[in-house]
Formats: structure tokens, sequence, C-alpha cells
């Protein structure tokens, strides 16, 4: 079936200002997005609720992040009931910078996850490998281990709200980028995963994303592959071609 193409954009710890965050919103209400292109933004956490309040254009806005707690002790963080009432509709969980600088495990990532969705979020869900994993033949191998947890803690239903980001760490903010052959390869991989795990229904619908150094000169080509289903942008969701990125799949 046809899955919608969904382009996430990850601002990461930027823009630094408040007037630099209007003009990227400014920017993105101003522009011709492509109508068929589901767009998520994720700024930081201080700017989410100004970010939700003024862009437009259909795009919605994403959390870099939840904890697996409502409320209590847990100085810094913030939570799945907290996004949901503010009216957050996506957060993005298990990036490889939350995976290797902050140390989370797969376990948390998919606990977290549990909370989320139960909280009525949708999640981006980020996996990939390194490159001495890349080099060692062992994608398929990791991401199906950062995947078999939350696999265990989701129900069939669960999986209509959630968006699989296949970020390959070795391409992320390097300037390498995986081809599209490889980036086929890899997504092809996560979707025979979902199926012998899930099932048929779920492989066929979940939407599997691609994320590591995306720019507009490379997201036409690796969009027209079949097992990638729109990126996830980290630094070019900062500049001017993030709209050509969206646009990437228009015919």
């Amino acid at each position: 079936m046809a899955r919608q193409f969904f382009v996430g954009g990850n601002f990461k710890l930027n823009p630094v200002s408040r007037a630099a965050k209007t003009s990227l919103v400014n920017g993105l209400n101003q522009a011709s997005l492509d109508p068929n292109v589901e767009v998520v933004i994720a700024p930081p956490t201080i700017y989410l609720i100004p970010t939700a309040e003024t862009v437009s254009n259909g795009v919605k806005v994403a959390a870099q992040n939840c904890y697996v707690k409502p409320s209590g002790a847990f100085t810094g963080e913030i939570s799945a009931v907290q996004l949901a009432d503010a009216g957050i509709p996506y957060v993005i969980l298990g990036h490889s910078e939350r995976r290797t600088i902050f140390h989370e495990s797969s376990e948390l990532i998919a606990e977290k996850t549990r909370v989320a969705l139960d909280n009525g979020l949708s999640v981006i869900f980020c996996i990939g490998e390194t490159l001495s994993e890349r080099e060692a033949n062992k994608t398929a191998e990791v991401c199906q281990a950062q995947l078999t947890p939350v696999i265990k803690l989701l129900k069939e239903e669960d999986w209509k709200k959630v968006v699989i980001a296949y970020e390959p760490v070795w391409a992320i903010g390097t300037g390498k980028v995986a081809t599209s052959a490889q980036a086929q390869e890899a997504h092809a991989d996560i979707r025979a995963f979902l199926g012998k795990e899930v099932s048929a229904a779920v492989a066929d619908t979940t939407r599997i994303i691609y994320g590591g150094s995306v720019t507009a000169a490379n997201s036409k080509e690796l969009s027209t592959q079949p097992d990638v289903d729109g990126f996830l942008v980290g630094g070019a969701s900062l500049k001017p071609e993030f709209v050509d990125i969206i646009n990437a799949n228009k015919a």
C-alpha cells in the first residue's frame, strides 16, 4: 500500500536564540510545501510550545526526547504526559546521540516508547549502526537488536503511531551518506524483520525513513527507493534547503 512520505527536521540543540527560531518557523510558514508530505519539526524543548503555536502550513511539532515517568523528582526531564497536555503530537526516541552520549539502552528507549504511545503521542523511533558495525557487516544485526525490545512491548495496533528512522551513526553530521542502494538494503531488512516479528500488515504500513547527512542534493535519489518513506534531517533542517528536501518526492 502507499505510505505517506514523511520528513522530520531534528533541530537538536539549535538554534540559540528566539529570533533565529522565529526565522526558521517563518520560512516554513511561507514556503510552498508538498501537501502530500507529513512534515514534523523538533525544536529544543524551550521552544516547543511557541513553535507549536506559530508554525502553520501543515507542519507538526515533535519533542526530541521524553522520560518514562509522568512527574516527580527527575530534574531536567520532560514527560509524555506534559507533552500530550501541551498538544505536542510527536516525540523522537532512541536517537544515536541519546544512545551514545547519554547511554540510553534499547530497553529504556522501548519503555519510553510504550509510555509515549500510552499517552497519545506518536513516536519517531531511531535505530542505526556505527561505522565499525557497518564494516563488520552487522547493520541488520544491530538494527534488529535495537528493535527487539520495543517489539516486545508494543501491540500490533501501536505501530500505526510509530515511524522508524534508520540513521547510520557513521553518516550523521559527517557529510557521509549511505548510497541509495545501501539505504534501500537496510530499510528492506528492517521491513522484513517487522514482517517476521510483528506482522506482514505492520511491515507493509510502517514508514521507515532515512537520516544521515540528508541534503537537497541527495534527497531526490534517496526518495526513489521503494522502502525509503522519507527522511529525518539534522543540520539541513536549519537551512533553506530543508524545503527542497520536503519536496524531494514531489512528482
